[in-house]
């Protein structure tokens, strides 16, 4: 399972995501990404999970 975390998201947790092929918005230098375009880019790299915990991710059109 491919996960991305949002760069709001603690890098930490990705030492907890054991077994997991886990990769961060900064790693990839999609910082500063409009959640819609982060949604986007996340679907088009084939990842499976996007964690944030942006509360207003629901309302974003791709």
């Amino acid at each position: 399972m491919k996960i991305l975390l949002d760069e709001c998201v603690p890098v930490r947790l990705k030492q907890h995501l054991v077994g997991f092929n886990v990769s961060t918005a900064t790693e990839l230098d999609w910082s500063g990404l409009k959640n819609g375009k982060l949604i986007q880019m996340a679907i088009d790299s084939g990842f499976d999970v996007l964690i944030t915990v942006d509360k207003n991710l629901q309302f974003q059109k791709i």
